[in-house]
């Protein structure tokens, strides 16, 4: 060893045999105190635990209520989404109705006028295709010869006195209406009795 270095050891052992005025008094080995240190101690850690547990409950009550939020908006969304195809769906059926009119009289005028078969078949198809395909995003088209004029479904063109029919009843329908579900998309213009 250097000469400074054994110098520096009687120092060090002197420190450790004197502890300090200060020193911990669990350290010296008083049992009592010693015992009050560790219920301290343990104290701390439960109130650190409690904190804890506080904090894991605010950020599972957090992530609860985050969860629940995007679920609703989930859901919200799905049916803002149908509402918004629905309203598409039957803007194009409105779109489409006229032509699908205009078909079916097409077809009225060569069956009375005896023209060719085959314009009246290719016709027919156009029509049927256009009739199945309304019907399968849920369009479907009535007909309320004979039913009681309701106002929601019917627009009257005109009022007639027919001998055998009751009074407010369809008699003659002009024009078809047509139903997305329960919603009409267009009311079906009718001839009511008088």
């Amino acid at each position: 060893m250097a000469p400074d270095e054994e110098d520096l050891i009687p120092d060090l052992v002197d420190d450790v045999a004197a502890p300090d005025s200060g020193a911990d008094p669990a350290a010296m080995g008083d049992p009592a105190v010693a015992a009050e240190a560790q219920a301290e101690l343990v104290e701390h850690d439960l109130v650190d635990l409690v904190a804890k547990a506080g904090e894991r409950d605010e950020y599972l009550d957090l992530a609860q209520r985050t969860q629940a939020d995007f679920e609703n908006f989930r859901k919200r969304s799905t049916k803002e989404m149908r509402a918004a195809e629905g309203r598409g769906v039957a803007k194009l059926a409105r779109e489409l109705l006229p032509a699908v009119d205009n078909l079916t009289l097409a077809l009225a005028a060569i069956v009375e006028a005896g023209g060719d078969p085959g314009v009246l078949n290719g016709l027919k198809l156009v029509h049927d295709e256009l009739l199945a395909a309304l019907a399968r995003v849920g369009i479907e088209p009535f007909s309320p010869q004979g039913e009681l004029f309701d106002p929601v479904q019917h627009e009257a063109m005109a009022q007639q006195v027919v001998e055998g029919a009751s009074a407010g009843t369809v008699v003659e329908v002009y024009q078809r209406g047509y139903r997305i579900g329960e919603m009409v998309l267009r009311p079906a213009r009718v001839v009511v009795a008088a």
